[in-house]
């Protein structure tokens, strides 16, 4: 979808007023007004002028905390109580901030100023709606000026003005001239289906639906405006007594990537016989649905400031609006605000779809606040209540392995899987993170085969397919499999550098250091504020003998506060180097080096001859005759007592040649002489 080039278009029309005041807000001070506002803020700061509340509104607004910039706007105001773009940065602020009554006296007073009137005018509407005077509504949806967003705005919702006055041949009218670029006919047609299925058009509505849902989403739409629109078609399937009708609709939304919370649950309440009510009762929820659109497809761009606007408006026009509420705490958890993720989260009813969702973020939000017990005995109180709910032990999973208790989250999956009957594509998630619990406690004979069920079900995840390749490469097993599988991940996620990162950093486990810098370089483009991804750029241009820029890595790393482990190993890094391993060469994935051949110096970083006559000499005194089901890597955690020793093996069996997946039944394997 292009939406969001719509929304950066809007975005630099309206940057001024989102961050603050124009340029001539500051042009002076107003004497000070009959009280003394020397109030003294959280900071310390004594304001005592207009020029320091409106400074520290503007900081404490760039900073996210809206509170905070409504208070000193509100100060700045008591200087200059007439200045009109200051009260425009108020009435965007409060309506950020969900502050509606408050926010309704500044948009009648800037109804008619331009610079604002898309939001002024926007929330009179939607006060309106709110009371069901639409006519009153549709009065308020006319701009001076509008963007390409703002007309397919004011049109949709003057469709639904026109409905609920009860015309709704004009209503459909109104959508069909609304002619506008290429991402357009999505909303429009979505809100003509929801329109004729209101009117009682059913061959209309089906059309609508039909041609929105089939032909229009699978043109790459955000997850929630492909999950919304899926559960108002199956409600209204339901609507009209089609149950197999609507159950494929879901069903094909999960597969194609709309399975949000409501969606599993709407097809849940369906195959149980509960009650279904449609998606949008009237017309002001109508009308409320397209700002919930927008915000949707603008949230994929990171535009958080006209997200919180759209989605408090809809709210304003239809307060029960769950998946505005959702959206809203989700921009919240974005903006690591977890106190208030949870105060919204408290709006959603216990009848709503959204329930058990908003239970589980509750219990995320609360381990992010530190409450660790707080979260687990929330999160178990609510997996009692149903046992079977696989999205209750990813939650609670999800706190254990923030604190780093994977024993205890290896017990929990283990409960989980003990409920499922038959594993199905949805149930992926719970074998990939018993993996990870099992991988992290050392078991890996557990946790190999949960990342092969996972990728089983789900056969092109990202994220199984990185971890699962990775852990193989670190092991020292199914090397050709395993690089294919990173490989794989990373052309799916292209931009993701983490996954970007454990291909580069695979290369350099396997002493591919050359290509190990080029895609650890990439890595670091898509993810430059990450210390351990700098750690490992570091690491690559030390071993190719780029100390200077390896320092550099190592000390931008420390810079973005990495866990105190990685702080302590980077500073031992950056005085000493990385630890000698010369002159003895290192396997890479195609074979021991040769005599003769250079290898990189650990110590200094130049490149000198070292054959590998004179590598220091391990003594053969043990012969090892290779078993069924044993690997490379098994073979030197029980002989040699560690696992990542395997290298020693391969440098001592040319017969490998450097790659562990030779190994064979019947085997003769030369040990070390320390070997048990």
């Amino acid at each position: 979808m292009r939406l969001k080039y719509a929304g950066l278009k809007v975005g630099a029309a309206l940057g001024a007023l989102l961050l603050g005041v124009g340029s001539g807000a500051l042009a002076q001070d107003a004497e000070k007004p009959s009280f003394e506002p020397g109030i003294v803020d959280e900071s310390r700061i004594t304001i005592q002028s207009f020029s320091g509340a409106f400074l520290a509104a503007r900081a404490a607004e760039l900073d996210d905390n809206l509170d905070k910039a409504i208070e000193f706007y509100k100060r700045a105001l008591a200087f200059q109580p007439d200045n009109t773009t200051l009260q425009q940065s108020l009435l965007l602020a409060l309506v950020a901030d969900g502050r509606m009554e408050e926010a309704i006296p500044y948009a009648d007073k800037l109804k008619s100023e331009p610079q604002v009137e898309r939001f002024s005018r926007l929330l009179l509407a939607a006060d309106t709606l709110k009371d069901g005077d639409y006519a009153a509504a549709e009065r308020w949806l006319k701009l001076v000026v509008e963007s390409d967003l703002d007309r397919l705005i004011t049109g949709t919702m003057t469709a639904w003005t026109k409905l609920g006055q009860g015309d709704s041949a004009a209503a459909i009218t109104e959508l069909e001239k609304l002619d506008g670029p290429d991402w357009y006919p999505l909303f429009t047609t979505y809100h003509r289906a929801l329109i004729e299925a209101q009117a009682g058009n059913v061959k209309e509505a089906d059309a609508a639906f039909n041609r929105v849902f089939n032909e229009l989403t699978p043109r790459s739409v955000a997850p929630y405006t492909l999950g919304r629109i899926a559960e108002s078609y199956a409600r209204y399937l339901i609507s009209q007594d089609r149950r197999d009708e609507a159950l494929e609709v879901l069903k094909k939304a999960e597969e194609n990537g709309g399975g949000v919370a409501s969606v599993g649950l709407l097809r849940e309440r369906i195959e149980a016989g509960e009650e279904v009510t449609v998606a949008i009762p009237n017309a002001a929820a109508g009308a409320a649905e397209i700002l919930l659109n927008v915000a949707t497809e603008l949230a994929v761009g990171g535009g958080e400031s006209f997200v919180r606007l759209y989605l408090n408006i809809a709210r304003a026009a239809y307060p029960d609006n769950d998946a505005a509420i959702v959206q809203l705490a989700q921009v919240a958890e974005r903006q690591g605000q977890s106190q208030k993720a949870i105060d919204i989260y408290g709006n959603i009813g216990s009848d709503s779809l959204w329930s058990r969702f908003a239970s589980f973020q509750i219990g995320l939000n609360l381990s992010d606040l530190g409450k660790k017990e707080e979260a687990v005995s929330h999160l178990n109180d609510v997996l009692e209540q149903d046992p079977s709910d696989m999205r209750a032990y990813l939650a609670l999973g999800g706190v254990y392995a923030s604190d780093k208790n994977f024993e205890a989250a290896s017990e929990l999956y283990d409960r989980a899987v003990e409920q499922i009957e038959t594993p199905e594509r949805q149930h992926w998630a719970i074998y990939y993170q018993r993996g990870i619990a099992y991988e992290r406690i050392k078991q890996w004979e557990k946790a190999e085969p949960n990342f092969r069920q996972a990728l089983e079900l789900y056969p092109d995840h990202p994220q199984v397919l990185n971890y699962l390749g990775y852990s193989w490469v670190d092991r020292g097993e199914n090397l050709t499999e395993a690089m294919d599988l990173i490989r794989r991940a990373v052309e799916l996620r292209p931009s993701d550098g983490y996954i970007v990162d454990s291909l580069g950093w695979a290369h350099y486990k396997l002493g591919e250091f050359d290509e190990a810098v080029e895609h650890l370089e990439r890595a670091v483009s898509l993810r430059p504020d990450d210390a351990v991804l700098n750690d490992h750029l570091g690491d690559a241009y030390w071993k190719v003998g780029r100390k200077l820029e390896a320092r550099y890595q190592w000390s931008h790393a420390l810079t973005m506060e990495p866990e105190s482990e990685l702080k302590a190993e980077v500073e031992r890094k950056l005085e000493e180097g990385l630890e000698a391993d010369e002159p003895k060469k290192e396997a890479n994935a195609a074979g021991a080096l040769g005599a003769g051949e250079t290898a990189t110096d650990a110590a200094s970083g130049e490149v000198q001859s070292a054959p590998m006559s004179e590598a220091p000499e391990v003594e053969v005194e043990t012969i090892h005759v290779v078993q069924p089901g044993e690997t490379l890597h098994s073979i030197a955690t029980k002989l040699l007592g560690d696992g990542k020793r395997f290298r020693e093996l391969l440098e001592l069996n040319p017969v490998l040649k450097g790659n562990p997946d030779r190994l064979t039944v019947g085997q003769e394997l030369k040990l070390p002489a320390e070997a048990e």
